[in-house]
Order: C-alpha cells, then sequence, then structure tokens
C-alpha cells in the first residue's frame, strides 16, 4: 500500500464542545457549517485556495465573519477537514483508503491548478495516476471505497480508471505478476509453489461491491483471454466470500440481509459462462440450495435447476445434501429440492436423445446415455439412503424420489433395498401399509444373489415381498435346473434310458426288489457330471415325490404285486400313439396354485412366515417333478 505525506507543521485542529478550531493568535473570521458541526477557521489559508469558498464569501460583502454551509459536501466533515487541514499547510497522509473523499471533497470545493499553482486537485490527481493506479491492492481498495460516493466517483472517471487497471493486472501473464496479492487456499503456501497459480486475483476483488464486481468479470470475459473455468472460479470465490451458509442459521434474516443476498445470487448466475465446464456441479447445486433459502426470482431458480441437471451426474451425495428450511415440512433433508432438479434432469434427458429414454440397454447408438443414466440412478440411490435416516422424513417423499427414476437407470434394485432397509429400521413403528407402500418401488428379480438371501431372513420387510423375492429364488432355480438337464439331454443321447425298457433290463432293475428308475440327477452323477463333485443331492423327481405323497395325492409311481416299485405312471400307461388311457388322471399343483394360496394367507393374516416358505417349496418341488416327466 502506498502513502502520500503532503505538508508540514502540525496539526493544530482541536475541538471545542461541537466545533473544529485552529490554534491561532489570529481570531476567527470564517465560520463554516457541515453537519452538526462547526469550523472555526481563517479566510486568508482557505479563500484563496477554494474557487467554491471566493465566490460565497463575495456573495455575502464586506462583513468581517463569513459563515458557510457546506452540509452536501461530499465525504462530509472528514473530507473537508483533510482540504482544510492541506491549506493551512498541516501535514496529512494521502492513501487508497482516504483518496476517494478527499478527491471529490477537492474538486467540491474546486481547489483546482487555475488557482494556485500545486494546488490539491493536481496532487491528488497526480497520486492517483502514479500510486494508486500502478499497484494491485491500491486499485481494489480505492475502487472499494467509491461505494459510499458512487456518482462523484462515476463523473470523476474514478470507477472506470481502477477497473481498467484491475482487469489489465488481471490478463496479465502470471509469470509476469510482480506485485503483491492474496491467496489464502487449503493446502497451499508460496514457500512450497514457485510459481503464481492462475487464479492469484480471485480472492482480492472478492472484496467488492456486487456491481464493481460484475463490471470487473464481465470486462475479463469480453476479451476471451482467459478460459471459462477461471470466471468460474471467480464467481465461486466471490458465493463463498459472501453468501449465506444453508448448513446453519444464518446470524441476520431481515429483509435488507436478503434483498443483499438475492442480489447476489441473481448477479451470479447471470455471468456464469456458457461452457458447460466452466462451473462444477456442486457449486451449482449449493447456489440452487441458497437461491431456495433467500426466495430468489422463479428466472434464476430455473436456470439454477436447468444447469445443475446438465452435469447431474457428475455430482456426489454430498453435493445433494442441504437441510429444509420450510417451517411447515418436519423433516432435516430438503428432498423437494433434489426431486425438482432430478425432474428437470430427465426433461432435458429426454430432450436430448428421445430415442435413448426409450432404448433398451442393448441398443449401443444409447450407450452414452444410458451410462449417464445409470450414474444418476446411483446417485440417487446412495442419496436415499442417508435421507432414510431422517427420523420425520414422510414415505410419501421418499417413495416419489425412488419413483421418479425410469427404470433403465437402475441396473439392479441393490442400493434401493439398501435405502428401504435403513428406512424400516430407522422407524421401527411404520404402519403395514406404509410398509407395502414402500416396499413396492422393489424390484426381486433384479437383486443380487447376497442381497435376496438378506431379505429373505430380513423381519422388517412385509411378509408380501419377502414371499416375493423366495418364488423369484424357486423359479430361477427351476430355470436353472431345466436348463442343465436340456443340455445334459442334448449332449447325451445315446446314454437316455429308452421309454419301454426291455425284458433285461426289467429283470435287472426289479432284481433287488428297490431299485427304481433312474433319475435325471442320478443319470448326471452317473455320468460324472453331477454338481458338487459327486455330492448326492436331492433331484427334482424326488421332490416331486415328496410333495406328491404329502398330500396324499395319486402318486405317479404305483407298487406291483410283489412289493416292487414299478415305472412312473406316464412311462407304463402311456399307449404307442402318445396319448394315455382314459381314467388314468395325474396330479400336478403347479406354483401359481401355491402362490394363490398363500396370497390367500396374507389376505386371511393366517399362517406365519415359516408355513408360507413350506407351501413355497412344497410349489417348487411339484414344478421341479412336472418338469422332469417332461424331459423323460
Amino acid at each position: 500500500m502506498k502513502f502520500m505525506k503532503i505538508g508540514t507543521k502540525p496539526d493544530t485542529f482541536c475541538t471545542e464542545e461541537a466545533s473544529r478550531t485552529v490554534i491561532s493568535d489570529v481570531p476567527s473570521d470564517l465560520l463554516i457549517q457541515i453537519n452538526n458541526i462547526s469550523y472555526l477557521l481563517h479566510k486568508f489559508p482557505l479563500v484563496p485556495k477554494c474557487g467554491l469558498l471566493q465566490r460565497l464569501c463575495s456573495d455575502s460583502g464586506d462583513s468581517e465573519k463569513v459563515s458557510i454551509e457546506l452540509h452536501d459536501i461530499p465525504g462530509g466533515e472528514d473530507a473537508f477537514e483533510l482540504c482544510a487541514k492541506f491549506c493551512y499547510g498541516i501535514t496529512i497522509n494521502l492513501s487508497a483508503y482516504n483518496f476517494v473523499p478527499a478527491f471529490c471533497a477537492a474538486k467540491f470545493l474546486r481547489m483546482t491548478e487555475s488557482l494556485e499553482k500545486g494546488n490539491f486537485v493536481p496532487k491528488l490527481e497526480a497520486f492517483f495516476n502514479s500510486c494508486i493506479l500502478e499497484g494491485w491492492k491500491d486499485s481494489i481498495t480505492t475502487l472499494e471505497t467509491t461505494v459510499k460516493l458512487p456518482d462523484w466517483s462515476e463523473n470523476l472517471g474514478i470507477i472506470r480508471k481502477c477497473i481498467d487497471s484491475i482487469v489489465e493486472k488481471i490478463l496479465t501473464p502470471p509469470a509476469k505478476v510482480s506485485w503483491s496479492y492474496t491467496y489464502t487456499r487449503p493446502g497451499y503456501t508460496k514457500k512450497q509453489h514457485h510459481s503464481i497459480p492462475k487464479d492469484w486475483w480471485t480472492e482480492d476483488i472478492s472484496d467488492l461491491d456486487v456491481d464493481l464486481f460484475r463490471c470487473i468479470i464481465t470486462a475479463v470475459a469480453s476479451t476471451y483471454m482467459l478460459p471459462p473455468q477461471l470466471i468460474g472460479e471467480a464467481l465461486h470465490v466471490y458465493a463463498c466470500r459472501w453468501l449465506p451458509d444453508t448448513t446453519r442459521p444464518p446470524p441476520q434474516t431481515d429483509e435488507q440481509f436478503m434483498e443483499k443476498n438475492r442480489r447476489i445470487v441473481d448477479t451470479i448466475v447471470s455471468m456464469i459462462p456458457g461452457d458447460k465446464r466452466a462451473v462444477c456441479v456442486g457449486f451449482l447445486l449449493r447456489l440452487l440450495m441458497v437461491a431456495n433459502y433467500l426466495g430468489v426470482s422463479p428466472v434464476t431458480k430455473t436456470e439454477l435447476l436447468r444447469r445443475s441437471s446438465l452435469q447431474l451426474q457428475e455430482a456426489t451425495v454430498n453435493d445433494l445434501i442441504s437441510p429444509s428450511h420450510s417451517p411447515t415440512d418436519p423433516e432435516f433433508y430438503d428432498i423437494d429440492l433434489v426431486v425438482a432438479v432430478l425432474q428437470s434432469f430427465l426433461v432435458l434427458w429426454r430432450r436430448q436423445s428421445p430415442a435413448a429414454a426409450s432404448a433398451s440397454e442393448s441398443n449401443g447408438s444409447s450407450a452414452q446415455f444410458l451410462g449417464t443414466m445409470r450414474k444418476v440412478g446411483k446417485l440417487i440411490d446412495s442419496y436415499l439412503q442417508v435421507v432414510a435416516r431422517d427420523a420425520n422424513m414422510p414415505v410419501s417423499k421418499l417413495v416419489s424420489l425412488a419413483e421418479a427414476l425410469p427404470d433403465i437407470a437402475r441396473e439392479d434394485h441393490d442400493d434401493i433395498y439398501k435405502a428401504i432397509n435403513i428406512y424400516l429400521k430407522e422407524h421401527g413403528d411404520l404402519s403395514k401399509t406404509d410398509k407395502k407402500r414402500l416396499c413396492r418401488i422393489l424390484d426381486c428379480q433384479k437383486l443380487s444373489p447376497e442381497v435376496r438371501a438378506h431379505a429373505v431372513k430380513n423381519e422388517r420387510l412385509p411378509l408380501r415381498t419377502v414371499v416375493q423375492v423366495l418364488f423369484f429364488e424357486q423359479d430361477r432355480d427351476r430355470a436353472s435346473n431345466s436348463k442343465a438337464a436340456s443340455t445334459h439331454d442334448h449332449h447325451h443321447k445315446h446314454k437316455l434310458l429308452p421309454l419301454m425298457p426291455s425284458q433285461s433290463q426289467s429283470q435287472e432293475l426289479f432284481s433287488t426288489g428297490k431299485q427304481t428308475v433312474p433319475t435325471s440327477r442320478e443319470l448326471d452323477i452317473h455320468n460324472g457330471h453331477g454338481h458338487g463333485h459327486g455330492k448326492l443331492k436331492l433331484g427334482a423327481a424326488d421332490h416331486h415325490d415328496k410333495f406328491t405323497s404329502s398330500r396324499g395325492d395319486h402318486s405317479t409311481r404305483r407298487t406291483n404285486v410283489a412289493g416292487k416299485k414299478d415305472y412312473p405312471l406316464h412311462l407304463q400307461t402311456k399307449r404307442s400313439d402318445g396319448k394315455f388311457p382314459v381314467g388314468t388322471e395325474i396330479k400336478i399343483v403347479s406354483s401359481t396354485e401355491i402362490q394363490e394360496q398363500v396370497e390367500h394367507q396374507l389376505e386371511t393374516g393366517s399362517g406365519s412366515k415359516l408355513d408360507v416358505k413350506r407351501m413355497i417349496q412344497r410349489g417348487s418341488r411339484s414344478d421341479h417333478g412336472r418338469d422332469k416327466g417332461k424331459d423323460r
């Protein structure tokens, strides 16, 4: 910071009651009133240097003592006293802090070169041009002080010259920067970094008023000499400097405070470069949260929603977390804001690629859009796991956000299952209706085996959801077994038993009185294709036998006179034309019938989870037996 000292005499101004005077043997003959202060001075030192006082004194005639009112002098009594001390030759110190009021007051009093050589105005102009405008922080400080005298500063060209000086220095290559600057980024020390950072100027200009800041940023951006990321960084630093932290209660909430911050948000949003990479999505979401808290204009909020949704896939869970400031909402997290961002994202996503919005995962042309949607889906599900811990979070808002995502946004439902489980754990008193509503968003077919195993044992889940998981497990196992049997039959047709065994085979099979027709599982083990390296596991046919016998139905196997088990009915009684004789009935109970029985138990409230699981297992065994019978 540079200073200029003018004058050599000691300060002889003193205060007597409500007036300021100069200690002198000569009596005062000039009374100047400024606001509530009276200055008892002398005509001789002041009038020759001040054109305004010369005119006012001449209008008063030849009176010995002249009284003048200067209530409208820019800078007030402090600025006038600087001018008066200059006239008396008293030492004064000028700097960037007091230059603006002193210069405006000197201009007001017309202390120009035409009245006296070396007058106050030319000295101030020389200091301004040679010292203040040449310095980095001097220019910023001077520009900052113009806020108190905006009209005078604008008319005298102080603002324009300061802005031009600041912009010129900002555009200087970092390697040529030789002046001091403020840079307090976390983890940065000038001793460890010999090179000057590209954003060295952002912190110093953040101290300016928002209108002056806007003038500088606009001037810098109009040159297109700096990348958009630097402009965005300057906006980010300014927002951190002035905008309130929405995660904690603000120090004041009066209307003046709110209006000032609304103006800051509006200005920052209007200056965000069009380049998508200019600012990060975390900064945009924070601006959106502050805007929502301050109640900015709908235009500003809509623009922030649009910009945030364009980069939503780059956000983190911490970027989305914001406390709710609505007095009508009991929950801690502002989930409505996240829903608004997601909806804006979906609108833009469908508009940018209508085909990708409805395309399947196999569509190669929509791979990029699908990847973006999957990232957003992962983000939203992770966010749901956080807000699910909120004790006051209603089910309706959680379900609303979860259902807002399209089906293709979730490759699996493991993360949404975790969110549901957390919510059920934190809300133990949840009604059955709300539990069903919450679990309705879960697709059991998209759960991984580990999560399905957890869901089957999860007592917090509604029984209906557990039933769905169990049915899907059984259907999946049945499909796998059928596929394995089909593959085995395709590769080993020459080893399959004939439909009607020969006499020698019949004698061999019934020689012990205990052997039966080998099942497909036994064939697998016999041929070395069994699972588990030879460990015997209950095959599909055995499941069918147990299920039918337990129900007392007509078994598909019958016992001959000698007490030996004969072939299955459909192997013995089938005619040569492939039809069953009249009177032969095979009763097969499908999983659909079992599911109807389970649904009936759920509706009536009878039966436990264990009973339901047993019924599902029995239904699966019946289907296994039916499939094996078809294979044979």
